[in-house]
């Protein structure tokens, strides 16, 4: 199956009528429909197909437990309307890729293997990369069963609800032991290869991202009859913070956004008892990030106590700096070199990966293929069809030097 076939095949799935974006978090209809896809995709190829203990599919070509294997894939989560390429295009990539091998009359040295890892997006219960960090041994038991959606459901019984059994969740070394190389396609959340005119680069480092809860109490009252004066209104506080978070991204060269917010009672006449809004914050290096927060923190408290309200500020997830494995890296810049003898783009992304998970168990890198214009996380983001192909190509192109030598 080609990869536009592929591709139109699986872009209904989950897709808003209403909005254009997709709808896929996990261990819903639309991500029991994104796996079984993805099953019959393996199946219909031939692969030997197996669900881990953390709900990550996997397809392989020759015996994972040979070890050495080289592995590739992404996920097929979204986050709420997002777009159509982020996750999906490494996974669709994978098995076309694949195909390209065959096609080729490549001879496999190495176990292959694609994978798609569940819960990457973290839209459902607000962490992010759960299935690889699981595996990894980055999220513990623990902490995965007290991962709550809005709704008050718990992830192991969302994933009981989806027929999968939760009691098996954890710490998987054994999987990563037989890995001997990762290498993750995804469609670039930027325009650094737009602006500098190539298709594919490579990944050199993923910044270092948290996310941020804050808090701000107050006190719930009438919205027509209490006075200004009168009022402890966690909104002002709230809306202010966010004027600050810019303000500080701006002068470190950072990131910051508060894209998330809930408000109670939430009533148009009623002055709010609490405001929750969710940062994330991301920069090139740890003392930008911390340089970032920090003035957001200290801001924060100076408005709630300027208006009398109480704040709670809890760091909800983070992951420091990931340096890709140079070795890794330069040997693909080095394979998709050989025949061109073009230098390939190296790049950095402050958006977080599976494969910057695995990079502490793993030796993993990742290509990229460009995204004309940089949207992402959104119906609007984009990667042109013929770009798309040359990923393919490259990814054909990396496993064959990794897998074949």
């Amino acid at each position: 199956m080609s990869f536009h076939s592929m591709w139109a095949e699986l872009l209904p799935v989950g897709r808003s009528s209403a909005s254009g974006g997709y709808r896929r978090s996990a261990w819903t209809g639309a991500d029991a429909d994104c796996r079984t896809w993805f099953q019959e995709q393996a199946e219909a190829r031939g692969l030997a197909y197996e669900t881990d203990r953390n709900g990550n599919q996997w397809a392989w070509l020759g015996d994972p437990a040979a070890g050495d294997a080289v592995v590739t894939g992404s996920h097929l989560d979204s986050v709420p309307d997002g777009g159509a390429f982020d996750g999906p295009l490494g996974v669709v990539s994978a098995f076309a890729a694949l195909d390209e091998l065959r096609g080729r009359g490549a001879r496999l040295t190495r176990p292959l293997g694609i994978v798609n890892f569940g819960d990457e997006e973290g839209a459902r219960f607000g962490l992010a990369c759960v299935g690889s960090r699981l595996t990894a041994g980055a999220l513990t038991v623990e902490q995965a069963h007290r991962l709550t959606d809005g709704d008050g459901i718990t992830l192991p019984q969302a994933m009981e609800d989806a027929g999968y059994d939760p009691g098996t969740l954890g710490p998987d070394p054994e999987r990563l032991a037989r890995i001997g190389a990762f290498v993750e396609l995804h469609v670039e959340q930027g325009r650094a290869l737009d602006l500098s005119g190539d298709r594919v680069g490579i990944a050199s480092a993923i910044w270092p991202h948290g996310r941020w809860r804050f808090d701000f109490r107050g006190e719930a009252n009438h919205a027509g009859t209490t006075r200004l004066a009168d009022r402890h209104d966690p909104m002002l506080s709230y809306a202010e913070t966010v004027l600050a978070a810019r303000r500080e991204a701006e002068l470190a060269g950072a990131v910051a956004t508060f894209g998330k917010i809930t408000v109670e009672p939430n009533g148009v006449n009623a002055i709010p008892s609490l405001v929750r809004g969710w940062l994330d914050s991301r920069a090139a290096d740890q003392a930008g990030l911390d340089t970032v927060v920090t003035g957001i923190e200290k801001a924060a408290r100076e408005y709630a106590t300027a208006h009398g309200v109480d704040l709670d500020i809890a760091r909800e997830s983070f992951t420091p700096v990931v340096e890709f494995d140079h070795a890794l890296r330069d040997e693909l810049a080095r394979i998709l070199g050989r025949d061109t003898e073009l230098r390939v783009p190296v790049l950095g992304t402050g958006a977080g990966h599976d494969a910057g998970i695995l990079s502490d168990r793993v030796p993993t890198a990742m290509l990229f293929v460009r995204n004309p214009t940089g949207v992402s996380h959104s119906p609007a983001e984009h990667a042109a069809e013929d770009d798309c192909v040359a990923g393919v190509s490259a990814l054909a192109d990396v496993l064959e030097g990794l897998a074949c030598t």
